[in-house]
Formats: structure tokens, C-alpha cells, sequence
């Protein structure tokens, strides 16, 4: 044990060392705006970069899309731009289908079994797979939150959402989430949401509480319903074209210290629901707590809608998920 403290105490100290061998800026973008939970974390990870790297490498933020949607962020970055950005694993389907799978509705309500995923041989190798096609993953211990619904009328069922247009991150998986429980999905950049609930283009927008209270989307609808149909674990990445460039160490400490600030990003989660749930109550919105049941059976059409996906895939995680 002695020398299992020796061996932790000896790598924290060489973390802490500053990185001096090569000057780097990573830009790190994200459609969130400042003061939301991932602008939070984005600056806490920001301040341990600048103290591992005595100075070195540095992380400039750009919140609130401000180099553009999310699709065409991870584009630059594929393309060697010095770019990071916010990413789920609905995005990556085209790389890996199976990665499909954690961004299912309902497959799981704890975080934590979700990260086991993350951290398991069974993800590794698929993390070592979309390195070799361009794609390096830096966080992936990033918890985004529980997604509820946010709409311009009360939701209590499955049959409620029949004929409400819904907005949706572009990717197949929430697309086919919402679908599969009733709503019409319309996908969208979140800096677009705002004005299309205010045209009335769409009729509500899925999203964890602190994202819909931190765009003021609760100024637009006004019956919020915690389907909590979503655990949404996230992942900040980059292009290895990129990555490739950077000195091993650099890259080293930019993991390190990402799956701290990831740690941040759990804490904040579990901390600012309930506030913002009060908030948005005493601006006049309506919470609705529906049974869930309903919802999970009308979900389960969606694990038969990949026959791509490798065989007997949901029952790997779900039994990955029980341990």
C-alpha cells in the first residue's frame, strides 16, 4: 500500500510540473452560453491546463456557437484545426454504429453505470478505432444531464406529444428517440432554438434543465415535463490530425486534466436541478411529473431500429450496466 501512495504521490507531482517544451492554443467551442454548467467547467478545465502547463498551453472558450454549429466545429477539427468541442455519441454513429447505443432512451438512470461503460475494455478499443479515423476523444466523463421536455403545452403521456414538433440535436439517435415516443423531431443548432420557439417553428425543445433555463427557453413554453428520457454522458474531442502534432506529455496533461474538469462537471449536475426547477416555477412554468412507464415501453422500439448494430448489442451493455 506504501508504495501504491509513493507511486500516486511521485505522478501528481509530475502533473503539477510545468510542460515547457511546446507552446500551444486549443480553441474549445460550444453552443452554450456563458454561465451554463459546460461554460463553467470549460473555464475550471481552462484554469488546471494554464497551471499544469505553467503558462504553455493555453485554452481560449468560445461560447455561444461562436465559431459556428456543432457539425461544422467537428469538421474543422477532423480537418487539423486546433479545435475541441462538445460531442455525444449520437454524433459518431457514422464512425461506429454501435456507439448508438449509450444515447438510447432510458437505457439506464445512473450516471455512474454509464461511465463504467466509458471506462470498460469494450469502449477503449472503440476509443482506439476512431483515433485511427481521425477522431481523439479528450474528455469521457462529461456528465451533460437528464434531458426533459420543454414544450408549449402539458405533456403527461406518450400521446401527448403526437403531432408536437420537437427540437433535437442533429443525430440519428434523438431523432429516433422522440420519434419512437410519439413527437415529430426537427433538428436544429441550439442557437437556433430561441427564435424558432418564439415563431412558433417548433413547439418545444429536449434538453437538460440548465441548458433550457441557461438559453431562456422557459421565457418561450411554458409546461416543462421531466421525462428524464435521456442520461446524457458527453464527450470533448478534437481531430488526431490535430493531436498528432502535439507533444506526447502535451496531450497527456490535456486527458489529466479534462478528466478533472469531467469530475467538476458531475458535481455541477447534481447540484443546480433543483434551483432551476424553483426558478423556472417562479417565472410561471408548469412542472409536470408524468408517470414514466408509458415512455419506457413506447422507447423500447427503438433498440429494434439499428440492424446494424452488432448482434445482441443491448443486451451486452444492459448486463455491462448491472454490474
Amino acid at each position: 500500500m506504501k508504495i501504491t501512495a509513493l507511486a500516486l504521490t511521485t505522478a501528481l507531482a509530475l502533473v503539477a510540473q510545468p510542460l515547457l517544451a511546446q507552446e500551444v492554443t486549443v480553441k474549445v467551442a460550444y453552443e452554450n452560453n456563458p454561465g451554463e454548467p459546460a461554460d463553467l467547467v470549460m473555464n475550471r478545465w481552462a484554469e488546471l491546463v494554464d497551471e499544469a502547463s505553467g503558462g504553455e498551453v493555453k485554452l481560449e472558450l468560445y461560447p455561444s456557437s461562436q465559431l459556428g454549429a456543432k457539425q461544422d466545429v467537428i469538421e474543422q477539427g477532423l480537418m487539423g484545426v486546433n479545435v475541441i468541442t462538445i460531442a455525444d455519441v449520437g454524433f459518431l454513429t457514422d464512425y461506429d454504429p454501435d456507439l448508438g447505443i449509450l444515447f438510447g432512451p432510458y437505457l439506464t438512470d445512473s450516471p455512474e453505470a454509464l461511465f463504467k461503460i466509458y471506462e470498460s475494455d469494450w469502449f477503449k478499443q472503440k476509443e482506439a478505432e476512431l483515433r485511427e479515423k481521425g477522431v481523439h476523444i479528450v474528455i469521457s466523463n462529461y456528465l451533460y444531464g437528464t434531458r426533459q421536455l420543454l414544450a408549449n403545452r402539458k405533456v403527461e403521456k406518450p400521446e401527448d406529444l403526437e403531432g408536437l414538433k420537437i427540437r433535437v440535436p442533429n443525430n440519428v439517435m434523438q431523432i429516433r428517440a422522440i420519434e419512437v415516443m410519439g413527437g415529430t423531431p426537427t433538428p436544429m443548432p441550439l442557437g437556433d432554438v430561441y427564435p424558432s420557439l418564439t415563431q412558433g417553428v417548433i413547439d418545444g425543445v429536449e434538453n437538460p434543465l440548465p441548458v433550457l433555463y441557461g438559453q431562456k427557453l422557459h421565457e418561450q413554453a411554458k409546461h416543462l415535463s421531466m421525462i428524464g428520457y435521456l442520461t446524457n454522458t458527453s464527450l470533448w474531442l478534437g481531430g488526431e490530425a490535430f493531436f498528432s502534432t502535439l507533444d506526447p506529455e502535451v496531450v497527456e496533461m490535456l486527458h489529466e486534466t479534462g478528466y478533472q474538469a469531467g469530475l467538476y462537471s458531475q458535481e455541477l449536475a447534481a447540484a443546480t436541478d433543483q434551483q432551476i426547477l424553483e426558478n423556472m416555477k417562479a417565472q410561471g412554468v408548469e412542472i409536470t411529473y408524468p408517470d414514466l412507464a408509458p415512455f419506457k415501453e413506447k422507447a423500447m422500439a427503438f433498440y429494434d431500429m439499428f440492424p446494424e448494430w452488432s448482434e445482441g448489442l443491448y443486451e451486452q451493455i444492459q448486463a455491462q450496466l448491472a454490474e
